[in-house]
């Protein structure tokens, strides 16, 4: 299962890449709520949003990578009616390896990026994939990041220096926690809360919860919160626009 070539179409990061209240976890009914306003709701032209798509690639992802990888496509035909999508997919994975692809803007091709990566074991490189996230948008705006993890290894206080950094230029950071580890909660949620993004968990066992969650972020990330301070009357809309001031 483990590939001994590199994807040829990633760089690797260089190491200086490295250099309120808590957010309410949506429940399940919430996240329905939420998707099926921003489905339903017009939204005027933005252009094309660039949206980070970041993954943790140790050993224990692999269930999760598979299930993105299904996902994706259908971020792309959710966003295409509003203006369309750009991805960059990063991940960390073994010793010390961290690696951004180019950005694509169909799932095909982000598919084809996917399929070259296998899981390796490792620790958490999640200061890496925020460092990168600054700057990629010091050459073009970047909508938000999402985050696929179910640990964190690293410096808490780094972290938060580095979410704080892309709240303040409005990268917010969308933190999918997967598993039920403590610190990792609590890490994956101030990163969120700094960004001014959003913390959610999902179930190991739920790729469609997974999609939702996704699917989501992507159509934020291609339309901005125009639709959802518009459905001021829906609670979910309200949670998470709060989530992202």
């Amino acid at each position: 299962m483990v590939k001994s070539s590199k994807p040829t179409t990633s760089k690797n990061l260089d190491a200086r890449n490295a250099s309120a209240d808590s957010p309410v976890a949506s429940s399940e009914a919430d996240i329905s709520r939420f998707v099926d306003a921003v489905r339903k709701t017009p939204r005027p032209g933005t252009g094309r949003g660039r949206l980070i798509f970041a993954m943790d690639a140790t050993m224990s992802r692999q269930p999760s990578w598979d299930r993105a990888l299904a996902i994706q496509s259908e971020m792309f035909r959710e966003t295409a009616a509003i203006g369309g999508l750009d991805v960059q997919l990063i991940y960390f994975r073994g010793f010390g390896e961290c690696r951004a692809s180019r950005w694509v803007g169909d799932g095909n091709a982000l598919a084809r990026l996917m399929t070259k990566v296998s899981c390796r074991g490792g620790h958490t490189q999640i200061g890496r994939i925020l460092s990168h996230a600054r700057n990629e948008a010091h050459d073009k705006p970047v909508a938000a990041m999402v985050f696929v993890g179910d640990a964190m290894e690293e410096e808490i206080d780094h972290l938060a220096q580095l979410a704080g950094e892309l709240g303040l230029i409005k990268i917010p950071v969308f933190m999918f926690h997967e598993g039920h580890d403590p610190v990792a909660e609590t890490a994956f949620r101030e990163i969120a809360r700094l960004s001014r993004g959003a913390y959610c968990k999902f179930s190991a066992q739920s790729a469609d919860e997974l999609r939702r969650l996704l699917t989501a972020v992507a159509v934020y990330a291609a339309g901005g919160q125009k639709a959802l301070a518009a459905r001021g009357h829906d609670r979910t809309a309200q949670v998470l626009l709060q989530q992202l001031r």
